[in-house]
């Protein structure tokens, strides 16, 4: 991958349904060349697909942020609860005060609550922050 193609999927991350004319404009490239380009992309599964993103305070259920500290002598020995979460999705060790960051997507708040106060239970938690997304501004995820 070159700086064009990096500029062509920049591009298509703003707005995935922008007109081939659009991008190449945009990267100071002939429209033949961008869609080759993609179609090269696309071949290579460097772009897997397309997707529409609803805005956060669209969506159905609630989405949730975690700040976990613990008292184990590792992180993983304390991951193992959260694969048990099936409204887990990411867990990750972080720096600073908090041990874990753990996002959580559930049906409802009454859901959050109750797997707030299961982890709330357990003897190696010591402290739970919970942050709640309200809107999603971003999400380059691929």
């Amino acid at each position: 991958m070159d700086k064009f193609d990096h500029a062509i999927i920049a591009e298509l991350r703003k707005n995935a349904r922008a007109s081939i004319s659009e991008i190449a404009a945009q990267v100071s490239l002939s429209r033949s060349a961008v869609s080759e380009r993609i179609k090269k992309l696309e071949h290579s599964g460097m772009i897997r697909g397309y997707q529409v993103l609803i805005s956060e305070s669209q969506k159905e259920g609630v989405s949730v942020y975690f700040e976990i500290q613990h008292q184990c002598a590792r992180c993983a020995d304390v991951v193992p609860v959260f694969y048990e979460i099936p409204e887990v999705v990411t867990c990750h060790g972080i720096t600073g005060d908090m041990d874990l960051l753990v996002y959580v997507k559930a049906s409802s708040m009454k859901r959050i609550h109750e797997i707030r106060e299961g982890l709330d239970c357990l003897p190696d938690i010591i402290k739970i922050k919970t942050h709640v997304v309200m809107s999603e501004w971003i999400d380059n995820h691929c």
